[in-house]
């Protein structure tokens, strides 16, 4: 057997990965520099789209809400002005339950005939939110372009004239 050779305190097999590892003190910065912008666009285009579906789920519920208050009762004088009060109440149901993130929703209520041949009346209750003028977290430049400008929601009921008066 042969003995050990001490190694000397300057040896290259100590000298190499000290070395190295100053050369790349640096890098791991830089990719993280590089590769930052693109995990917070990602993360960002997620938190947006996921706010612009609740707010489209809330506006969905609200139409639905309303068109529900729309068969309930109110006081007239003729069948047009049924319809007209009907669908103001629908439009005040539907403000209601709207969340505070989508409280500058407009409503536009509508009556129309529908049914087979007519018979029916509907009460239409529209609501719109104009998301480019009211965004809920501000839109970066890029994601712009795929961001909707407007949400909107429908939902109608059927009524019976019978019933209406």
């Amino acid at each position: 057997m042969k003995p050990a050779t001490p190694q000397r305190a300057g040896s290259p097999r100590r000298v190499l990965p000290l070395r190295r590892a100053r050369a790349q003190r640096g890098a791991t910065a830089v990719e993280f520099a590089l590769v930052f912008p693109l995990f917070f666009a990602i993360l960002y285009a997620i938190i947006t789209f996921s706010l612009i579906l609740v707010a489209q789920q809330n506006l969905t519920l609200a139409a639905e809400e309303g068109a529900r208050a729309a068969l309930n009762w109110q006081s007239n004088t003729s069948l047009q002005t049924a319809l007209t009060n009907r669908g103001n109440a629908a439009c005040a149901a539907a403000k209601l339950v709207a969340a505070k993130l989508v409280q500058s929703m407009q409503c536009t209520p509508s009556s129309s005939t529908c049914g087979p041949g007519g018979a029916m009346q509907c009460v239409n209750v529209l609501l719109t939110y104009n998301y480019q003028a009211n965004p809920i977290v501000p839109v970066l430049p890029l994601l712009g372009i795929v961001v909707p400008k407007s949400l909107s929601s429908s939902a109608t009921v059927q009524l019976n004239p019978e019933n209406i008066q």
